[in-house]
Parts: C-alpha cells; structure tokens; sequence
C-alpha cells in the first residue's frame, strides 16, 4: 500500500482568518469549551489545526473549529493539507470518530492521571469523568440494567444538490407525486 503525505505546510496564522467548513458536524457543548479554555490557558497550543487552501487563497478548517473559535486573535499552528473538497469532506467526517474508536486502558489511564494536575474546574471535572466512564465490554453486549438496542431498518437514500430552493421545490413535488417518501433539508 501506497500512502500519500497529504500535509503541504505548517503555517501559523491569525484563527479569526480561518474560514469553518460549511458541513463541520461537531457540536461544543459547554464542558467541552470550558475545559477547553482551561487546558489551553494551562498548557497552551500544543497541537495543529488542520485547513486546506481554497482556490481564492483563504484557508478552510478541516478539523479545530473549537481551537479556532476560541482563540479568534491568536496566531495558531495550522497544517494545510492538499485535499480537493470530497476528500476533505471524507476527512471532515472520519477524523474524531476514528479516534474515538481508540479504546481505553483503565489501569494504564489511572496510572498517568495520578500524575496530572490542574487548577481549572472544567479540566477536573473532565479527568474525573474520563476515570469513572467505563466503557462498553467487547462483545458490545450492553451493560445490565440499559434497554437494549434498537434495531433500525436498512434505507436506500439518495442526496441531490440542487442550484437553489426552487429545484429543490420542484424536485421534491415530482419525486412525492411518483410514490417517494422525501424530506427537504437545506445544509
């Protein structure tokens, strides 16, 4: 297998400059972007965003859309990456779930956070939750005492962009006039 070095450069640039990605899916709640300002404020930057380059020069965020957000007048790492807009998309949708698939050594964990320390609540108050949230067993059997899972039925889907919101329209009305169960949704 061939494997591609995508990154382009690191530069470090202004994060209000930083354009989102019009389809970022990640919501921030509140305890995140508290511990965030916390860890940032302790630590400070220590990892990259990620962007790519339009073709008018501006740079769109691919992944740190939070960093961003909260750092609006700091000049921040940035890894600019060359990616066209389906393969960041692909990116943009895959990058913290893969991560999130990683699974957790308990002892291990327990070990290095007994070496951690911190004066921000937020950031306690993560550390806490990550040493009391066990995780599912392996054989994703739920725990006692949860319902169990609900099953969800296979659908065939099909998405069409349409130029504006009278195609969308017309479309809509001529697929649910030949039996098809649509929805409008605007992204």
């Amino acid at each position: 297998m061939e494997i591609r070095d995508r990154i382009h450069e690191l530069r470090r640039v202004k994060a209000a400059r930083l354009r989102p990605h019009p389809n970022n899916w990640r919501v921030h709640p509140k305890s995140q972007q508290e511990a965030l300002r916390g860890l940032l404020a302790e630590i400070g930057y220590a990892d990259a965003l990620l962007a790519r380059e339009l073709p008018d020069g501006t740079l769109q965020l691919i992944d740190g859309h939070l960093r961003a957000e909260t750092t609006p007048e700091m000049e921040v790492p940035v890894l600019i990456v060359d990616l066209d807009d389906r393969e960041a998309a692909k990116l943009l949708s895959l990058h913290d779930p893969l991560a999130g698939l990683a699974e957790t050594d308990h002892d291990f964990l327990a070990a290095l956070l007994q070496d951690v320390e911190t004066d921000h609540d937020a950031v306690q108050g993560l550390l806490d939750t990550m040493l009391a949230a066990p995780e599912l067993p392996l054989d994703d059997s739920p725990p006692e005492g949860l319902p169990p899972e609900v099953e969800i039925p296979e659908t065939f889907q099909v998405v069409v962009d349409c130029r504006d919101p009278r195609q969308q329209q017309e479309l809509y009305e001529r697929l649910s006039g030949e039996g098809y169960k649509c929805r409008l949704l605007t992204l």
